[in-house]
């Protein structure tokens, strides 16, 4: 893991037996480069793309998609994840005409650009900590000059949109035991008027609330070698097999099964 308070943070993704996830939410631009195993994606714009070693997904903000990661025979899926403040992008795609704006999931193809050699960039920046501040901002940009170079033109999110002012104070706390009244108390609403502000977005609280706690856990199961337990307790989940139960139901496998093969 290479997190960073510059604006950009790398994970390693793990993930040893195959699943699809539904219905999960982008709040920042996303990178996924494959190393191991294929990756494919369900975009209401593209339809259906599949990225394998090598190659690189890239997410826009505010991205409701559903995607499936499947590992080798005999051997785990294995991705960098990175994710890049929206000051980044602004940084660099800030002229960008709003009609050449990325609709939709991209993929660039490894055989053709390459995208491993931006990674490698981008971790050597990150792990070097001797280099200056103002050094280190220009050198994370390098990588999305070359992403514009190549043709991909990353969106900006959508600032007022209720789902992603919703899911960004949920994540503040995860373990905190939220309520509508709470959510529409920091938002200045009555309970009725949050209710249906967030119903514009076509969600409703509750399930907001739960996606955003499972999604999270997802990504800590897949990234780090915390306990299943505490991973729970994290993420607002009264008891392991709570949380056990809720993911099961929407992903279609126990947790452990992210971290082992079934069988």
């Amino acid at each position: 893991m290479l997190p960073d308070d510059s604006g950009l943070s790398i994970h390693l993704i793990t993930q040893a037996t195959r699943a699809t996830f539904t219905d999960m939410y982008f709040h920042q631009t996303f990178l996924s480069f494959i190393h191991k195993g294929t990756k494919k994606v369900i975009c209401p714009h593209n339809g259906e793309l599949v990225g394998s070693e090598g190659d690189l997904f890239i997410f826009p903000p505010g991205s409701i998609i559903s995607l499936e990661n499947r590992p080798l025979v005999d051997a785990d899926y294995q991705a960098d994840g990175v994710s890049i403040a929206n000051a980044l992008i602004d940084a660099v795609y800030a002229d960008q005409p709003a009609a050449q704006a990325a609709i939709g999931i991209q993929v660039v193809r490894g055989e053709e650009h390459k995208p491993e050699d931006v990674l490698a960039l981008m971790k050597e920046t990150l792990a070097n900590t001797s280099l200056p501040e103002a050094l280190r901002q220009h050198r994370l940009l390098e990588p999305l000059i070359w992403l514009r170079h190549i043709g991909v033109y990353l969106s900006k999110p959508d600032t007022d949109n209720p789902l992603s002012k919703v899911r960004s104070l949920i994540e503040t706390d995860l373990s905190y035991a939220w309520r509508a009244t709470d959510v529409a108390s920091h938002f200045a609403m009555s309970e009725a008027t949050f209710r249906r502000w967030l119903a514009k977005s076509g969600h409703g609280f509750a399930k907001v609330l739960l996606h955003t706690r499972l999604e999270k856990g997802l990504a800590l199961l897949q990234s780090t070698h915390k306990p299943i337990s505490s991973i729970a307790l994290d993420c607002g989940f009264t008891t392991p097999s709570h949380f056990s139960e809720a993911f099961k139901k929407r992903f279609g496998i126990r947790p452990k099964e992210i971290r082992s093969r079934e069988g």
